[in-house]
């Protein structure tokens, strides 16, 4: 029987879905602008290419360290949580990079984004000093 992640599994697919999302609304915008390759300059499209790029650069490293907290198995319902308030906040971010009435979100978005890359690398490398 092979190692069971659900935190990492449900984690993945959320990343996936939202990544997805992402990748759709930047095609909307390349029909809206008439831009089919490249961008268009730091407008409204290439904002939304940011959003998921930066989603993509970011949620890489969340998801390893949450499967090597879980592999050490010292995640625990914790972990659940802490992927829950990321994935949230990266959509906050998604919305946010349109500006608007949404654009808070964006901030929202960076800083959830940071805290938590922050809080699991501390977990993971207290976990491999053996301090939990």
């Amino acid at each position: 029987m092979g190692i069971f992640l659900p935190v990492t599994l449900t984690a993945a697919a959320a990343a996936a879905i939202i990544n997805l999302w992402l990748a759709i609304r930047v095609g909307q915008m390349r029909v809206k602008q008439k831009v089919s390759i490249g961008d268009d300059s730091g407008g409204p499209l290439t904002a939304r290419m940011r959003a998921q790029l930066n989603f993509v650069e970011n949620t890489a490293f969340v998801l390893i360290l949450v499967a090597a907290i879980e592999l050490s198995s010292k995640g625990g319902q914790w972990l659940t949580w802490v992927v829950a308030v990321y994935m949230l906040a990266r959509v906050a971010h998604g919305l946010g990079m349109d500006g608007g009435a949404l654009a808070k979100g964006r901030s929202i978005g960076v800083i959830v984004t940071m805290l938590t890359q922050l809080g699991l690398a501390v977990v993971a490398t207290l976990i491999a000093m053996g301090v939990m």
